[in-house]
């Protein structure tokens, strides 16, 4: 096994494994942790998509292909999943617990205990906190079979056995980082917020070596 303890020296340099790495948040989540000095592996469709991931090293894969996901895992310490799949307001959504259940599995045989996973602010119990644009016209109008999707990812993960966060960020932005960001489980009034993809990268990273949310959902948000 593989655990990442804080405050372990052997492990200054945690050796990760990114899904999703090449969405707007995937792409930050790799640029932060290389500029921590960690050993970025990134898992990407193609050698195309690969562009601006300089200094990880690219593994070419489907992060729904158990046997490519157990070759990626080689080494590794963690695994970020910024997984994401585009609107779909018609067709269903798969993509996500698809490939976590397939993570799930190729973690265990690999050893590989800790997975942080971003989902997003109206998954599971953290429906309905959005406000009311998000909550009563964007989820139900564009976002509704991600969701479900989201949901069931949530579940598979939870259940897992994993040393596992899930981090829920709020409507993203690209704006530049702010020095407190909140995280919430607790979440009576709150009702919608936005969250820098930049402080969502650097709260993600910081989950990979402390237990302070381990085997929680914290939603995050400015």
């Amino acid at each position: 096994m593989n655990p990442v303890q804080s405050g372990q020296a052997d492990l200054a340099r945690p050796k990760l494994l990114v899904l999703g790495a090449t969405g707007g948040t995937g792409r930050l989540i790799v640029k932060e942790a290389l500029s921590r000095g960690y050993q970025v592996r990134a898992m990407v469709r193609s050698p195309e998509k690969a562009s601006g991931l300089e200094g990880a090293e690219i593994f070419i894969g489907d992060a729904r292909d158990e046997a490519a996901l157990r070759k990626a895992l080689e080494g590794r310490d963690a695994v970020v999943s910024a997984l994401g799949t585009p609107v779909s307001p018609f067709r269903e959504v798969t993509l996500l617990s698809s490939a976590t259940k397939a993570l799930v599995s190729a973690m265990k045989d690999a050893g590989v205990s800790r997975l942080v996973c971003i989902t997003g602010m109206g998954a599971g119990d953290s429906a309905g906190h959005g406000g009311f644009v998000f909550d009563r016209l964007i989820l139900p109008a564009l976002l509704r079979k991600v969701y479900a999707d989201k949901d069931r990812q949530e579940a598979i993960v939870r259940s897992s056995g994993l040393d596992w966060v899930l981090v829920r960020p709020s409507v993203l932005n690209d704006k530049p980082p702010q020095k407190e960001i909140r995280a919430l489980t607790d979440l009576s009034g709150f009702h919608g917020g936005t969250i820098a993809r930049a402080d969502v990268a650097g709260f993600v990273l910081e989950q990979v070596q402390t237990n302070t949310w381990l085997g929680r959902s914290p939603l995050i948000s400015w």
